[in-house]
């Protein structure tokens, strides 16, 4: 059957000798909940002798949707699937391995998470299958939009995720004829260059599974001469697009974790002695001097530390003694010093070695457990009381002078320190899995308590209006280590659960108060300190919200002042906050009468997502929010960063608590096309 419109994707399968998964595999997709007519499925037998090229030919007579190539063997997956490239036409593509599967509903929630939100990349939680790795930190929840530096995204790079079929073409990316970390180069690139990424998170999208045959190519071509190929591509893909600065130095200590120190602890000593020394360790003493530079080096772990240090100073043989007792040297423990914690090496401080203190120093990266394990008011008062453990690795009992810390976020306020006590925990007490239950020798974790008294926690004063990060500074054996305060585990049926909002007694403060806690997706609490807004009149009022006709995708909003400000500060900026926590600030100006204030955000500058408008006032109380408005249309412009591709912002038709939020993303080129169509038949009385 042939089809009349393009597909919405095309999943790219490459196969070699994969059988009896590839069958699951093809299923998984021909199956998904998209629709028959959304999905074109490109299988690619990459010279199979096991009967997995037959098996394809049987699914495509099965299946319309499956088309079947037949080549000689690459030697790799990246072959295939650039067979695949060549051959697909849908708006999206997905690279889909011959040993896995899909989730029968993966493919249409990830095309829709890109429609809604614009996004070139979308990521689907991966599942483990029969103890297969799987990255788990980017999946904690939902991200409509974000990037690599917002996000834990870069820690995959794996191919096996939903690409905007236009940006790879519009980059010329396809893979190189490696058998190992040819998809990391390619999944970087598009990383670099996407107009945002979105992370599926609440639903098993791919499952991640080991061949029956254990033919999976990480594990058969997992050699130095396998890796060293996409190792250098890795570097030179992350210099070529982004200049040198902290944000490549954040992406290229990924790749001197996972594609230099690692492999080379792992592998160079299984090499023979001439080649490891004269054809491999030249290589990766370059990528030190080239890309391990003085703003990655303070990121990494000791043990990488170590090695990039003797890779610098040209060390080979102190090098190979490293690399050949990393898993034992790993589990020496740490020495205390001056309230620093140093990785307890053979070469620390070893005279005939001299390696810098620097390069053992863990004090910021000593591991750190607690668990917020009760958070309730007290009695009638204003009083918050938080309990749990916690423990600092390595270091014993916690010491007298923890405490707890009130950060503030998005506004400037000193942080607000409040004494903890300390007991020790009950045997029992602690829950499996909780931070007291520990190894022998390790110690067992402290228990805290701290009662905040909302009416005197800042200096005797109440606690301010806005939003309070919640941390703790905990000590031991003279070292300190601020954390975020956490809930580690979540309820019987998902959410964590915070004790009702509290309506704070007037005492002091000057207007009424609201309080109540907040936790993030992974746990984090906050604090939120509202003005109770029922027995008072805002500071000002917005009267007016339109598009400026000289200055495309700019926003005007105009209001004035009330009464209000006499005892409470006026508006200072207006404000577009993103759903993912991105701000945007511009000033208010303000009229020769001092009451009519306008305030102009350019949307034409702003990232696409969604962007609520507010008011801030300059001493971070609660935000004075613009109210939604039926009659303020959409607008266009152009972008000329993206080649003059067309963007445009609308308001949401049912805005979150009737604050006005608009939506940036780009216009699909085919929208465009059809729109443009659509008037010009209209103009001609419809006909063409």
């Amino acid at each position: 059957m042939s089809r009349t419109t393009p597909p919405r994707v095309s999943v790219i399968i490459p196969a070699y000798n994969a059988m009896p998964e590839i069958t699951q595999c093809v299923r998984s997709a021909a199956e998904q909940t998209l629709g028959p007519d959304q999905i074109e499925i490109i299988a690619i037998d990459d010279g199979s002798t096991d009967g997995t090229g037959e098996e394809l030919d049987r699914l495509a007579r099965a299946s319309s949707r499956v088309r079947v190539v037949h080549q000689p063997n690459s030697g790799g997956a990246g072959g295939p699937r650039n067979t695949g490239l060549d051959l697909a036409v849908g708006d999206y593509v997905f690279f889909l391995d011959s040993d896995d599967y899909l989730g029968p509903d993966a493919l249409r929630r990830m095309v829709a998470m890109a429609d809604e939100n614009g996004t070139d990349v979308v990521l689907g939680k991966m599942v483990s299958v029969g103890g297969r790795a799987v990255p788990t930190a980017v999946f904690s929840h939902n991200q409509p939009r974000t990037d690599v530096f917002s996000s834990h995204a870069y820690r995959t790079l794996g191919c096996w995720k939903l690409f905007r079929r236009s940006l790879i073409e519009r980059l010329g990316l396809r893979f190189p004829p490696y058998r190992n970390c040819e998809d990391k180069p390619f999944t970087a690139a598009a990383y670099l260059n996407a107009d945002g990424i979105s992370v599926v998170a609440d639903y098993d999208c791919y499952y991640s599974r080991n061949r029956q045959n254990g033919n999976n190519l990480t594990l058969t071509a997992a050699d130095l001469v396998h890796r060293m190929d996409g190792t250098r591509l890795c570097f030179e893909t992350v210099a070529r697009h982004l200049a040198p600065g902290p944000r490549r130095d954040r992406l290229m200590r990924r790749h001197v974790e996972w594609e230099l120190c690692g492999p080379l602890r792992a592998l160079l000593p299984r090499e023979d002695e001439q080649r490891a020394r004269e054809q491999y360790y030249p290589q990766f003493r370059q990528w030190a001097l080239d890309h391990a530079t003085d703003g990655v080096f303070p990121l990494l772990a000791p043990p990488d530390r170590l090695v990039v240090h003797l890779l610098r100073a040209d060390r080979y043989d102190d090098l190979m003694t490293v690399a050949r007792h990393a898993r034992r040297d790993a589990a020496r423990g740490h020495v205390v010093d001056k309230g620093r914690v140093y990785w307890a090496h053979p070469f620390f401080r070893d005279p005939a070695k001299a390696v810098p203190d620097a390069c053992f120093d863990a004090t910021d990266r000593i591991p750190v457990h607690h668990d917020l394990t009760e958070a309730a008011w007290t009695g009638e008062g204003d009083v918050l009381r938080l309990s749990g453990h916690a423990r600092i690795d390595d270091l014993g009992p916690l010491q007298p002078g923890c405490r707890l810390v009130l950060r503030p976020s998005g506004f400037r306020h000193p942080d607000v320190h409040v004494p903890v006590t300390l007991a020790a925990a009950p045997p029992g007490a602690e829950r499996p899995g909780t931070p007291a239950a520990t190894s022998e020798g390790d110690g067992a974790a402290t228990r805290f308590t701290v009662d905040v008294d909302l009416a005197t926690a800042a200096s005797n004063a109440p606690l301010g209006i806005g939003t309070w990060n919640v941390h703790l500074d905990l000590r031991a054996q003279g070292v300190s280590r601020t954390v975020r305060l956490r809930r580690l585990r979540t309820d019987a049926d998902g959410p964590r659960r915070t004790p009702p909002a509290r309506e704070l007694a007037s005492g002091s403060r000057t207007e009424p108060a609201t309080a109540r806690l907040l936790f993030g997706p992974e746990g984090q609490l906050a604090l939120d300190m509202r003005q109770t807004g029922t027995a008072a009149e805002p500071t000002c009022r917005v009267t007016a919200t339109d598009w400026d006709v000289s200055a495309p995708g700019t926003l005007v909003v105009s209001g004035h002042l009330t009464g209000e400000t006499a005892r409470r500060p006026r508006p200072v900026a207006l404000r577009a906050e993103e759903i993912s926590g991105r701000v945007r600030e511009v000033p208010l100006t303000y009229g020769p009468d001092g009451d009519h204030f306008t305030g102009r955000m350019p949307f034409a500058g702003l990232r696409p997502g969604r962007w609520a408008l507010a008011l801030r006032t300059d001493q971070g109380g609660t935000p004075v929010p613009v109210p939604h408005t039926r009659h303020l249309p959409g607008t266009r412009w152009f972008r000329v960063s993206r080649l003059g591709r067309p963007y445009y912002a609308k308001p949401l038709p049912r805005p979150p608590r009737d604050v006005l939020t608009l939506r940036v993303a780009p216009i699909r080129l085919t929208t465009a096309l059809r729109r443009c169509l659509a008037r010009s038949r209209a103009g001609r009385g419809g006909h063409l």
